[in-house]
């Protein structure tokens, strides 16, 4: 079964409602200097009832205040101030990299799992196949594929043998 990390900037009940139990949802929003806690508590409290787990980015401390499964890191955070925090086993830190400086940042970072950006979204982190192989095997961490994934090249990913993917449109 494929592992599936949905981004999303709001609440949207209907988009939620279509994820399944192997749809990890994280809550980011760039846009707000301080995400509001009642929008965080509002998501978790749906997410719980869909036995969906929920992560929250760029603020791994309120994630923890608020009990969520998780905190996602991204590449521009090269902060190490929870690794003095104190949270919950089960509660995971990730963190999203674009070249192997960043990864091993997220490495000492101590993510569990480590975003590689972007396999198939020609921007100017792309990847493609080939520097995407080439990156995943500097780290011992897993991986996982974001940026530009669809439904039309979701084959692909199992010819790389990865099974975990993030991003947006996919589940839009």
């Amino acid at each position: 079964m494929m592992k599936k990390y949905y981004f999303i900037n709001k609440f949207d009940a209907n988009n939620i409602d279509k994820q399944d139990k192997e749809t990890t949802i994280i809550f980011r929003d760039y846009s707000l200097k301080k995400p509001s806690q009642t929008l965080i508590l509002k998501i978790k409290s749906y997410c719980k009832k869909k036995s969906i787990k929920f992560y929250l980015s760029n603020n791994i401390k309120l994630a923890i205040k608020l009990n969520l499964d998780g905190a996602y890191i991204p590449s521009f955070n090269k902060s190490f101030n929870h690794l003095s925090y104190s949270y919950k086993t089960n509660f995971k830190i990730v963190g999203s990299a674009h070249n192997l400086k960043e990864i091993k940042t997220k490495e000492k970072q101590k993510v569990v799992k480590i975003f590689i950006s972007s396999l198939f979204k020609k921007n100017k982190n792309f990847l493609g196949i080939n520097k995407f192989k080439l990156l995943s095997k500097m780290t011992n961490k897993d991986v996982v594929i974001l940026g530009g994934v669809s439904k039309k090249n979701l084959k692909k990913l199992a010819l790389l043998n990865q099974f975990e993917f993030a991003g947006i449109s996919y589940f839009e």
